[in-house]
């Protein structure tokens, strides 16, 4: 959660400035790599956000493995090229390689937490394009109907 508030704090204010002053180029990156980085942090609370619910009691492991399912865990690099990156703010570079640190260990703790083999990671049989659709049809009118 520190890394979020020094995130913010940055993008709000010095990292507000420091763009301004970029070339165009660089600027875009600019924004590019902050909102990669919030959407990033922002999946990485909830991540640790339904583990303290966990640990603390609030949700079983099955109900957070659901809720989980929500939550947008992926690996992520920075997409900009390597040399207009040397161009975007240090501090900038600094906070991406710190959230793709902790993305990395995050990562690897949900691996251990929730297996792959677990029932709801496990591929479905292959379906006609819409009968998902159809059968959420048929759901909504079935709860309609009682």
């Amino acid at each position: 959660m520190n890394l979020v508030e020094e995130t913010a704090g940055y993008l709000d204010g010095d990292g507000r400035e420091e763009a301004r002053g970029l070339p165009r180029l660089a600027a875009l990156a600019f924004a590019t790599e902050s909102m990669r980085l919030t959407t990033r942090l922002m999946q990485l609370a909830s991540w640790l956000l339904l583990q303290r619910a966990v640990n603390e009691g609030e949700l079983t492991q099955t109900e957070a493995s659901s809720e989980k399912r929500k939550v947008k865990l992926s690996e992520q690099q920075a997409v900009t090229s390597a040399e207009v990156l040397e161009q975007l703010p240090p501090r900038l570079t600094d906070i991406v390689d710190k959230s793709l640190r902790l993305q990395s260990r995050i990562l690897h703790l949900d691996r251990a937490i929730y297996p792959a083999n677990d029932e709801a990671v496990r591929p479905r049989r292959a379906t006609k394009p819409l009968d998902q659709q159809r059968e959420l049809l048929r759901a909504a009118f079935a709860t309609a109907e009682a």
